[in-house]
């Protein structure tokens, strides 16, 4: 797929928290269009152990079944220090590089990381949607930021995660009695899309199905580098 270039990566620390500010004005907070997209997306991120060798991959799939329909992905190596709130400057070049690989073009994106739910409101899920300039989920299994009550423990309950009192996302409960995901709108998804749309794809697993098969396949690219 195609998209538009809207920025450089040759930054440092300090430009890249500039840069992060600037770009969060762009994010855009909205109901997802369609409620029941045709297509959804999954990305992940998988680093060689001791090493700098990374892999990126994405796959798509058919909403209403979770049946894969494309996938690709790329390989990297790190050029951008390992900072909490700025990885999107380490991860996102190869990323989107697997997005270049991809044939069809998704109609919403999950990621396995944050989106507004982030010190500067733009974390992973919210940069590569202005990249794709598509719908972006957050789906994180581990808190960046913000406060919240612990969700009940039956699957689709869900607590509020505010930041400065505001909602920027929520606690999602997607399995009985296991820990929760920290679910938050990208870009062009609002709390409540982005919610929904987490638990439709969530079935017999904590993660939901595109992120876990998009770990799956960066998980068996990173075996097959090792073994190679």
């Amino acid at each position: 797929m195609d998209f538009a270039v809207l920025h450089d990566w040759d930054l440092d620390p300090r430009q890249a928290v500039a840069l992060q500010r600037e770009l969060a004005q762009q994010v855009r907070l909205m109901p997802t269009v369609a409620e029941s997209p045709a297509t959804v997306a999954g990305v992940d991120v998988s680093y060689e152990k001791h090493g700098d060798h990374f892999f990126a991959a994405v796959v798509v799939l058919d909403f209403a079944t979770l049946n894969v329909v494309d996938q690709a992905w790329a390989d990297g190596w790190v050029d951008f220090p390992y900072i909490p709130g700025l990885l999107s400057f380490r991860e996102l070049p190869v990323l989107l590089a697997a997005f270049h690989r991809l044939k069809t073009v998704p109609d919403v994106v999950l990621v396995d990381g944050q989106g507004i739910a982030h010190p500067r409101r733009i974390g992973l899920a919210s940069h590569l949607g202005l990249w794709l300039n598509l719908p972006t989920v957050g789906c994180a299994k581990s808190r960046l930021c913000g406060v919240h009550d612990e969700p009940g423990v039956m699957r689709g309950e869900a607590a509020p995660l505010l930041l400065a009192d505001e909602v920027v996302g929520m606690v999602l409960r997607t399995r009985e009695r296991v820990k929760p995901l920290y679910v938050s709108p990208g870009h062009l998804t609002d709390v409540a899309s982005a919610t929904r749309l987490t638990l439709a794809c969530t079935r017999r697993y904590r993660m939901p199905e595109p992120t876990r098969l998009a770990h799956h396949l960066t998980n068996q690219l990173r075996r097959a580098a090792l073994s190679s």
